[in-house]
């Protein structure tokens, strides 16, 4: 398999969006299921969607002004005035250990700063656990902010930030 560059950050056109569902929704546990209505609603809201690769990882990030009713979001929102939110991020089981979700995020993070926000913010999940992920997030900078049970506790999550130049 080729390595990926930066420039492999695609834009999710119409046509690339059954396959972002379908890996996505391989990935359901971990995100949430999605509808291809609801991911079309999405990629309108996003802040920054991008893909690598036909079906290798995605990223999908909203900012503080989008239509979203996710109560992970909305937690944010309610709290900070300043965000971007990375509502998911999913790298297949194919393409992992190539830095893909580091490359999804470090554009984020360009994009974020150069718009002026604060921070990137996101969720992990607590229980049941993603011990990968909570590595993974404090190597990039990641701190808890936060902790909530959700889908009437089947849930808990861990809420995370990563403050960009000054402060939140």
């Amino acid at each position: 398999m080729k390595p990926f560059h930066r420039a492999d950050l695609l834009k999710i056109a119409e046509a690339d969006q059954p396959a972002i569902l379908a890996l996505n929704n391989r990935h359901a546990r971990e995100t949430s299921w999605l509808e291809p209505a609801k991911l079309r609603h999405l990629l309108g809201q996003a802040y920054l969607a991008r893909r690598i690769g036909q079906d290798d990882a995605l990223l999908l990030a909203f900012d503080e002004n989008a239509d979203y009713d996710s109560a992970n979001f909305l937690w944010f929102r309610q709290r900070y005035r300043r965000f971007a939110y990375v509502d998911r991020i999913i790298v297949a089981e194919h393409a992992r250990g190539q830095g893909l979700a580091r490359r999804l995020y470090e554009a984020l993070f360009d994009k974020a700063t150069a718009d002026g926000h604060t921070m990137v913010a996101c969720e992990v999940n607590r229980d049941p656990p993603n011990p990968g992920s909570d590595a993974f997030h404090a190597a990039l900078g990641f701190e808890e902010v936060g902790r909530a049970a959700i889908y009437g506790g089947e849930r808990t999550v861990r809420y995370l930030v990563r403050p960009l130049g000054g402060g939140g």
